[in-house]
């Protein structure tokens, strides 16, 4: 019996890809409403130390959670590939591999979190006053790794055969309930950030416990007890090459952004309240070019496994137009409310001046150039879908690995300061999409299938 989905092989592009691609922001954006409930309650019920603690901890969530997302992204891009050449068989076999591996992955993580929590507070060069806080916060949120393995991998999956829809309801009932935890435990129960740790963790496992039930039950077939269906090393190999060069490129990003927070936080807590402020609000600004570069990345899947190159062209044109002329608009909003925006993570705006100009020159600096992260997105989806997820490796370097460098540098010259590390996120979008466009024009024939 054939595996019920939605293919994307299909109907006019724009149409189709728009209509796959808002459920996947959509459930994103619920997905930050987690760290932006935490850091929102935190910053008005708890203060400024515990704001810049729990900030400073969402950048390394960030980092670990994104292993965990590329290991699915990778195997996602597997799974459209075999739907699209409706081959039930490798589908089948290749989610029981992926399965295995993200689940592996995911107890080594936990154990090394756990076992080096104090080493990781060390090397955030976190400031003495707020170690306890850290301490507290991180020692209940990595607990939640299990829940955010669970809800990526069956979102992966149902993504792949066209469904982004259900993955959007968990989140969206999740997100509530995070809400709802954060006010009751902080505000409520007065248990402090580790309150709002638990908030989110618990939150985690809904979504996550959810959507596994219900892919469960809507196909069985394919967890279903199969004599043919095995563990093969050759499954393994081939979700393993693409996932890990996929949790290799999240990595890297979000590796590259965690050395920037330990650069930022040695300019005090002003700073790092204000680059938390920052982050949340680039978290949203960024998610919906993201979210669509990585749906525009099944699309061309599905279409690639179909063999289908004029479709997959006329895609590229359309998610080009279509993402920038949405970056363009977020910069614009983004510029006109930064210090509305800020203030919403401050419980006394009046008395936090520093750190609301301080997170409006950030926003006003890196917020300018939102349309070329977006372009970078679409860059990432398009390689990872024509099988070569090394180049979405290769641009995460010269974008992140020049951001860092650009940071260090300019941060150290007199008269620049803080400034310079705001600078070097859209020098390094600017030259990571200047080489994948070059890359895709001189490579377009052998990389497109004939």
């Amino acid at each position: 019996m054939p595996i019920p989905g939605t293919q994307l092989t299909e109907g006019p592009v724009m149409k189709t890809l728009l209509r796959f691609a808002v459920p996947m922001i959509l459930g994103d954006l619920l997905q930050q409403c987690y760290n932006i409930a935490d850091t929102l309650i935190v910053g008005r019920f708890l203060g400024a130390d515990a704001l810049a603690a729990v900030g400073s901890s969402f950048s390394l969530m960030t980092f670990l959670t994104s292993i965990l997302l590329g290991l699915a992204m990778g195997s996602g891009t597997v799974f459209s590939i075999r739907f699209g050449q409706k081959d039930e068989h490798g589908l089948k076999e290749g989610v029981l591999a992926s399965f295995v591996l993200l689940g592996a992955v995911t107890v080594v993580l936990n154990v090394l979190v756990f076992a080096c929590k104090d080493g990781i507070i060390w090397a955030l060069q976190t400031p003495e006053e707020l170690v306890g806080l850290m301490r507290d916060y991180l020692t209940v949120i990595f607990a939640g790794l299990a829940g955010i393995f669970l809800y990526n991998f069956f979102a992966a999956l149902l993504r792949s055969l066209g469904n982004s829809t259900v993955p959007l309801a968990f989140l969206a009932v999740s997100a509530v309930l995070n809400i709802v935890l954060d006010l009751w435990f902080v505000a409520g129960l007065r248990r402090g950030v580790a309150g709002a740790a638990e908030a989110t963790v618990l939150s985690q496992y809904v979504s996550g416990i959810g959507i596994a039930v219900y892919t469960v039950r809507k196909f069985p077939s394919l967890v279903r007890r199969d004599p043919s269906v095995r563990l093969r090393a050759g499954r393994i190999r081939e979700i393993a090459g693409f996932s890990s060069l996929t949790c290799l490129q999240q990595s890297i990003m979000n590796l590259g952004i965690l050395t920037v927070q330990g650069l930022v936080n040695r300019f005090g807590a002003t700073v790092m309240a204000a680059f938390a402020a920052g982050v949340k609000i680039d978290a949203f600004a960024y998610l919906p070019v993201q979210d669509f570069g990585n749906a525009f990345s099944i699309f061309l899947s599905q279409n690639y496994g179909a063999g289908k190159t004029e479709r997959i062209q006329k895609g590229i044109r359309v998610a080009a137009v279509v993402s920038v002329s949405f970056g363009l608009a977020l910069s614009l909003l983004v510029w006109a409310l930064a210090g509305p925006l800020v203030s919403l993570f401050l419980d006394d705006p009046a008395a936090s001046a520093a750190v609301i100009s301080e997170g409006v020159r950030y926003l006003r600096i890196e917020g300018a150039f939102y349309a070329l992260i977006g372009v970078l997105f679409l860059l990432y989806g398009l390689y990872r879908a024509l099988g070569r997820p090394g180049m979405s490796v290769v641009l995460t370097v010269i974008s992140l690995g020049l951001r860092v460098l650009l940071a260090y540098a300019l941060s150290a010259v007199p008269g620049v300061g803080v400034v310079g590390i705001w600078w070097s996120v859209p020098i390094g979008w600017v030259l990571a999409d200047a080489f994948g466009i070059l890359y895709y024009r001189s490579r377009r024939a052998e990389l497109l299938p004939r």
